[in-house]
């Protein structure tokens, strides 16, 4: 049985670590998707405010199964 699945990229941001951007991408992106399978880190940026590191953010793509995939 294939199955199909569909990939988006979001960007999460945290004050902390990179690690914790990461995290809130995927939280994020689990409160309205389901069936989330895998996830990649595709880039990373940050923020700088008066010479300082300000902001972690994380380009993450996030794989999910399409509904009625596999049937």
């Amino acid at each position: 049985m294939s199955k199909t699945y569909k990939m988006i990229e979001v960007v999460g941001a945290s004050p902390v670590s990179f690690a914790e951007a990461v995290k809130a991408a995927v939280a994020e992106a689990a409160k309205t998707i389901r069936s989330m399978s895998w996830f990649e880190v595709s880039g990373f940026s940050g923020r700088l405010a008066g010479g300082k590191v300000a902001e972690f953010q994380a380009k993450v793509k996030i794989g999910f199964e399409l509904e009625g995939s596999g049937k």
